[in-house]
């Protein structure tokens, strides 16, 4: 999916630790432009335009755009460093798309119409599997997230990828099997009165036998 964000970048004359740091005092957050038909180059990108853009959550497997000299690229962060103590972005690696180039992209799973389980209703637990799906979809396709609707499943159903309708297009990224991202389980509740009850059997006859044996 495409967003909104436009980034102002410089190509980085120096590379190494040394460069980075340099970067870093002013500012800049040091990255690599890779991917398509050129070569990798060093960029820099503005600090400000790097936070203001993680906080609007479309960073990260978002098509964006990068500015040069008037000239605008269409890329997708791949990868993002931070700083361990300050959270600050510490390093970006950025890909070359455009519309149609095709991307493997992690996207969380979305579980709706829980009350209309009746699993649910009788105190099943819904075990998620797999809360993110890795998915092939164009760059400029990426869906914010997939729905797996939970409507009529009951305890010791399953939901499969093959259930969760995709956008045209997008298509899991693993293929050889229908993997499974949730199960519905019984509680631990509604399986305790029936264990309640199978306990106490064997508890009775030993009673009674030592009973046999004092009267003897």
């Amino acid at each position: 999916m495409s967003s909104n964000i436009v980034l102002n970048v410089d190509v980085r004359e120096g590379t190494g630790k040394g460069a980075a740091r340099a970067a870093r005092r002013e500012d800049l957050v040091p990255g690599v432009l890779y991917g398509g038909k050129q070569g990798p180059v060093a960029i820099n990108l503005r600090g400000n335009q790097i936070r203001k853009a993680l906080l609007t959550g479309q960073f990260i497997s978002h098509m964006m755009e990068l500015e040069h000299e008037g000239k605008r690229q269409k890329v997708i962060a791949r990868d993002i460093q931070f700083h361990p103590v300050s959270d600050a972005p510490l390093h970006v690696d950025l890909f070359r798309v455009d519309e149609n180039t095709r991307i493997d992209v992690e996207v969380s799973v979305h579980f709706i119409n829980e009350e209309k389980s009746p699993g649910l209703k009788r105190g099943g637990v819904l075990n998620v599997v797999r809360h993110v799906v890795e998915l092939n979809c164009p760059a400029g396709s990426i869906p914010e997230s997939i729905e797996a609707d939970l409507t009529g499943l009951d305890i010791g159903d399953s939901i499969h990828i093959s259930a969760i309708p995709l956008p045209k297009g997008v298509e899991p990224t693993i293929t050889d099997r229908d993997f499974t991202v949730a199960t519905l389980q019984g509680s631990r509740a509604v399986l305790t009165p029936e264990t309640e009850e199978v306990e106490e059997a064997p508890e009775t006859e030993v009673i009674n036998q030592k009973s046999e044996d004092d009267e003897e």
